[in-house]
């Protein structure tokens, strides 16, 4: 069984616009990252409690903190770095979250003492995320230690207990083929993040219309997943929060929820090429 979640802030900005966004395409899960103008970091305990409820109110579950925790320089105090997954945990379960998206780290494969800072406090957030209930799960993503095939693989060999969440459009932003990503990596992560690239141009396209063999991914899973749609297809709020890097797309949407739905409809086509079925919100062979 597959299910689909997605980061509804690329559909709109507003909690009502996100679960708009979600029934309007048949989602119940969502990975929260921006909503109502702040980063999910950045909400106070009762903001995350009236999100939660309306969410509730709606059926729709936050399956994971969408969080920019160790996106950030290692050189900056271990303490501050572990205060960020702390005040994670404590937002995912207000949310309801039993997963957090995290990374690895700027600038930490410049020295031995960074590297060493680097796996020690990946070590540290696994036992935080253990101690609260909440699987700690890092991505690949381009410009961070954790970017490519190699570091990745020796980031996860490193950190027993760490999961995974695994992006084929951020691999073939740093040059990596899906061929030996998919090989190496697919089967070990815990659950997928959906958008495609044209390798050659780096140009980001709806899944299926890049180089990230989204078609030989689905045909991979064995086991129930969770698909997060990631469609940065058009500049939506907050996305300056999260990337620094100028968004490249090769087709035009007019609006947010047009790029949105477009996702959507590019991976649910995928995964019936591969043989899935839609019933009642899931995905089944």
């Amino acid at each position: 069984m597959i299910r689909l979640c997605a980061f509804a802030d690329e559909s709109d900005g507003s909690i009502e616009g996100q679960i708009a966004g979600l029934k309007r395409n048949g989602i119940s899960l969502l990975e929260i990252r921006n909503v109502n103008g702040k980063n999910v970091m950045d909400l106070t305990d009762e903001e995350a409690k009236e999100i939660r409820a309306k969410l509730d109110e709606a059926g729709i579950k936050v399956w994971s903190i969408g969080s920019p925790i160790y996106k950030k320089d290692i050189n900056l105090p271990a303490e501050a770095h572990l205060a960020d997954a702390k005040r994670g945990c404590e937002l995912a379960k207000i949310l309801g979250a039993e997963n957090i998206r995290m990374f690895s780290f700027y600038n930490a494969g410049e020295s031995k003492e960074a590297h060493d800072k680097m796996l020690d406090l990946l070590k540290k957030i696994v036992v935080i995320g253990k101690e609260n209930g909440i699987r700690m799960c890092h991505e690949n993503d381009k410009g961070l230690y954790g970017d490519n095939l190699a570091r990745t693989k020796e980031v996860l060999d490193a950190t027993p207990g760490l999961y995974y969440v695994y992006d084929p459009a951020n691999f073939l932003q740093v040059g990596e083929k899906a061929e030996d990503t998919l090989n190496t990596l697919a089967d070990r992560a815990y659950y997928f993040h959906i958008k495609d690239v044209v390798a050659e141009t780096g140009e980001l396209v709806p899944a299926g219309y890049g180089d990230g063999d989204l078609k030989g991914l689905v045909s991979r899973i064995k086991d129930d997943k969770v698909l997060t749609v990631e469609p940065h297809l058009k500049i939506f709020a907050g996305y300056v929060l999260n990337d620094k890097t100028v968004l490249k797309t090769k087709f035009h949407f007019e609006s947010n929820v047009e790029a949105f739905d477009a996702a959507v409809a590019a991976i649910k086509k995928v995964l019936a090429e591969v043989g899935y079925k839609e019933e009642n919100g899931v995905f089944v062979k």
